[in-house]
Parts: C-alpha cells; structure tokens; sequence
C-alpha cells in the first residue's frame, strides 16, 4: 500500500485525536489555533500518522508527531517529519522548535538540537503545545531552517512567480479545528 501524506481535513480530527491518545500525546488544543496545520499519513482510508505544526510568523512548533503502533519501524515517521518541515520552509519559518520526552536522537536525525527552553520566542512558547502541563520536564529542541533564512533575506523585488504559487501557501481549511 502506498502512504500518502496530506494536509488534514477538518474530519480527520477525530482519528488524529484518537492516534495521538493510543500514543499518550497530548492533545492541549490540536487544532484551534487559526495557524495550525496537520499533516496525516494514511493507507487507504486508515489514519496511520500525523504530525502538527503551529505557526508564529518564522517561528513554529512541532508537535504530535505519531505513528501507529503497528507501522512504527518503517521511517514513516521520518517521513512525517520531513514534510513538515518542508512545509515549514514553504512558510518561510525560520525556526522550528520542538518538545520531546524520550525521541531527542531522533529529533537529531532532523538536525533538532536542544535548546535552553527560556529563549524561545514568546509566541511559542505560549502556545497551548508548549504550555502543557506534561511537557513541563521535557527536552525542548530546535531546528533552524537555512533556506527559509534565505528567502527571509531576498528582496521582495527578487521574488519570482514560482514563490508566489498558490500551493506554496496551504490555505487554512487544512486546519483540522474542532
């Protein structure tokens, strides 16, 4: 079967739910912020993984990265992730920031790194994915994205046509808020 990653549809946020309590992930507000986006990985008609990125400007957090139990061990994760990311990038965010209990070599393989949680940025760390009382004792993390750096630092007259593609901005029906 061939997995296909996607932006959620709102209906999906009851697998999504379902998937991230099956993997004890919070779910402290998934989905109702009007800059989340989820990304979910699906066999068919089956959620088997997702991931969501919370969006501040150049600055977001990922979080509720999963995977079922039964298809962990086939780099769909890996996959996940590097959507995300790329679609982060599309954004033009330049830093990702994370919150992790346990996954941190993982996180590395992206090129996460850790971070001194006091300095991320305050819009974050706001956030309702940053503020759960679970992840008080977690390993904050962060990635910066170069060729977002790039793009932040183009003159907007040396913006070609290609940048400004509709498909480069996913529009916020994406956001599975319920």
């Amino acid at each position: 079967m061939k997995t296909k990653i996607a932006l959620a549809e709102p209906s999906d946020l009851p697998e999504v739910l379902a998937l991230l309590n099956e993997s004890d992930l919070p779910e402290a507000e998934l989905g109702c912020s009007p800059g989340t986006l989820i990304l979910t990985a699906r066999d068919v008609d089956r959620l088997i993984g997702c991931a969501a990125l919370e969006v501040y400007g150049e600055h977001a957090l990922l979080r509720s990265v999963a995977v079922a139990a039964d298809r962990r061990g086939e780099g769909l994760g890996d996959r996940i992730v590097e959507s995300a990311l790329e679609l982060a990038g599309r954004l033009r965010v330049v830093e990702v920031y994370l919150l992790t209990e346990g996954a941190e070599d993982f996180f590395a393989r992206h090129g996460f790194q850790p971070f001194d949680r006091s300095r991320v940025p305050s819009a974050v760390a706001g956030s309702p994915g940053f503020t759960a009382c679970r992840c008080a004792d977690a390993t904050c993390m962060e990635k910066r994205l170069a060729a977002s750096r790039e793009r932040r630092n183009r003159s907007a007259l040396a913006l070609s046509l290609h940048d400004l593609a509709p498909t480069d901005r996913p529009e916020p029906t994406g956001c599975a808020c319920g």
